[in-house]
């Protein structure tokens, strides 16, 4: 899998974020609603990336600059054909990485509800929290230090 900082001009990413923002108005209250378009997703202070399979997208994510110390994942999709094959782990230790090497004391994640996937019934599993590599990211804040 190869991640590429992206301009996201793509016609496969265009499409695979339309499928995400539909999806947040399908599964998420309108007010859990924090994903971005694609014009917002260009701005100055924030860096996307692409997950790519040979010529296939994979999956994205981005990063967005709070500040000089504090920064906020945004915008993370694996494609449908892609699930369950690392994506995203790989994609957010790529944003984490690159936090790091950014100097970033706090990477934030804007979530009012934890809605990993829904149960039978339409109920959804509350996470405490969860881990990636050393750092614990907890529901009270939602916020891992680096």
């Amino acid at each position: 899998m190869e991640i590429i900082k992206d301009d996201l001009t793509g016609t496969e990413v265009a499409e695979l974020l339309r499928e995400h923002l539909h999806s947040m108005t399908l599964h998420s209250p309108p007010e859990s609603i924090h994903a971005l378009n694609i014009e917002a997703l260009r701005k100055q202070e924030i860096t996307f990336w692409s997950a790519w399979e040979g010529d296939e997208l994979a999956g994205f994510g981005a990063l967005k600059e709070l500040d000089d110390r504090h920064a906020e994942i945004k915008s993370m999709r694996t494609a449908l054909s892609h699930l369950r094959k690392g994506v995203a782990k790989r994609l957010l230790q790529h944003i984490l990485d690159e936090a790091r090497r950014r100097c970033y004391r706090r990477v934030s994640l804007k979530r009012d509800q934890w809605m990993p996937s829904r149960l039978p019934g339409g109920s959804m599993p509350v996470l405490d929290s969860f881990i990636v590599g050393h750092l614990r990211i907890t529901k009270k804040t939602h916020t891992a230090s680096l």
